[in-house]
């Protein structure tokens, strides 16, 4: 085994500094496909749903960018034959799709969501596979006044593009992210998603074109799939989730494919537990298929990070188990951003606190990672819903779980007003209209609330410690 502090500074180095990507395609040596991503990375999974911090804009750079594409091969073959446009997303590209304040103007003007993402198709189908000019490039509403001025030139532009496809003996995927981007309210949220959703099914009938839309799960409601032949959607709808064994497997697909040294240490601590080296190929270092899975082997690997216990005895938990739960949200998903910041943070908290522990991770630290990951979460989910953030404000220093009637009062106590947002506070709560309870519903869906059998509310350790509450017996609050 490697000296701990050497494997220490091997994990700082090897795991990823900004977890978000931010528009950023993965190398294609980090990237990892869960096998319960598959389906939903295929051409044909036209509706894709999962929440924050799984991957759904990784996944959309990874397929628009070749050299990520072609990691991802082996796993879906049929993207080796399959040229990839982004429709949209948070890295912005002006003359390929309108940005969230030109998508706006153009609902003020009047325009309708399914014309709008139908403009993009057709844009990208005139200049990118025909080589032409049939559609004016100079503004997106000169774009759109094309596509209403000429609906048999856009027919026939369609059908000549998905022609010239076929003699490529290629396939066309439009990739569709971030749409939150574009909206403040729920109204025009739903109203851009049907759109979208109904420009994939007109898609459809062409051999060689699919679209693929990732959203949000509060994205996904049914008053967006309420037209005709959305079960043809719905039909190759996919949901991302993230297994304990996924999470694990990703964390040693980094560490494996270290920078120079880092990843010789690294590989040499795979080695010393597992006997074999992980396998080379001519883009990284690969997990064999036995390490993809939950089993004694991969167990073994995080427990020569992080010991076999939380603790001095087996009554705390086991490292492997108990660092996944702890970072789930009231729906039992622990996302891979959560993860990978809650076991860097360990890592940089052993370095400083613990130099001389056996292990490169301590248990202590690991919690620490886990209060550092729910405050990144916080922050995450407070860009989206500013409002939670002030709504749970007034919770802070309150133990959990605990009646929903004493939350209440507490809000009451705070904000006489009722569950009123403010317009600077983003997409507001769904069920405002239903008073506190709905507050409270909004709260369950996003995870950040769970409710007992008893009927109490309780919170997940992801958001009761970056938000200031606290449990007896549980990891403490940020200070």
């Amino acid at each position: 085994m490697n000296d701990p502090m050497r494997v220490r500074e091997a994990l700082l180095q090897s795991l990823p500094h900004d977890v978000a990507g931010h528009g950023q395609a993965p190398h294609p040596q980090e990237v990892y496909v869960p096998r319960a991503h598959i389906k939903a990375l295929r051409p044909e999974a036209s509706l894709v749903v999962g929440t924050r911090g799984v991957g759904k804009s990784l996944w959309t750079m990874a397929l628009w960018t070749p050299q990520t594409r072609e990691a991802l091969e082996s796993a879906i073959p049929a993207l080796a034959s399959t040229r990839v446009a982004v429709g949209f997303s948070e890295k912005p590209s002006p003359d390929d799709y309108p940005n969230a304040d030109t998508v706006r103007q153009l609902l003020k003007d009047g325009e309708d969501p399914y014309d709008i993402w139908r403009g993009v198709i057709a844009r990208h189908l005139s200049r990118d596979v025909l080589g032409g000019d049939r559609v004016p490039l100079e503004s997106w509403a000169q774009t759109l006044g094309w596509l209403h001025a000429n609906p048999e030139g856009l027919s026939r532009l369609v059908q000549d593009a998905d022609e010239k496809l076929a003699s490529q003996e290629k396939q066309l995927l439009f990739v569709f992210d971030a749409l939150d981007r574009a909206s403040g309210d729920w109204d025009t949220m739903d109203a851009l998603v049907r759109g979208l959703l109904q420009a994939i099914l007109w898609l459809k009938p062409q051999a060689q074109m699919y679209g693929k839309v990732f959203l949000r799960e509060d994205q996904f409601r049914p008053t967006v799939t309420n037209f005709p032949d959305a079960s043809k959607l719905l039909a190759t709808k996919e949901d991302l989730s993230w297994g304990r064994h996924d999470l694990h497997g990703l964390l040693w697909q980094l560490l494996i494919n270290g920078p120079e040294e880092h990843g010789d240490c690294l590989r040499e601590t795979y080695r010393s537990v597992i006997g074999a080296p992980p396998q080379e190929t001519a883009s990284g270092w690969r997990l064999p298929s036995e390490l993809q899975r939950e089993g004694p082997s991969q167990r073994g690997l995080f427990e020569a990070l992080a010991g076999p216990w939380m603790g001095t005895d087996p009554r705390r938990g086991v490292p492997y188990v108990w660092t996944v739960s702890h970072l789930a949200d009231g729906h039992g998903r622990t996302s891979p951003r959560s993860f990978l910041v809650a076991i860097r943070q360990a890592t940089d908290d052993s370095l400083e606190h613990y130099p001389d522990h056996p292990r490169p991770l301590h248990y202590e630290s690991i919690k620490r990672g886990v209060r550092a990951a729910s405050k990144v979460r916080v922050d995450e989910i407070s860009e989206v819903y500013p409002w939670i953030k002030r709504f749970m404000g007034a919770l802070e220093g309150m133990n959990m779980p605990c009646d929903f009637q004493r939350i209440t009062g507490e809000w009451e106590r705070a904000f006489p007003e009722g569950p009123t947002t403010r317009p600077e506070e983003g997409l507001p709560p769904r069920h405002t209209d239903q008073g506190w309870e709905g507050l409270r519903d909004d709260l369950l869906d996003l995870g950040v609330f769970e409710q007992r059998k008893d009927g109490r509310i309780d919170m997940p350790d992801l958001y009761r410690v970056g938000f200031g509450l606290g449990r007896k017996g549980g990891v403490p609050p940020r200070r």
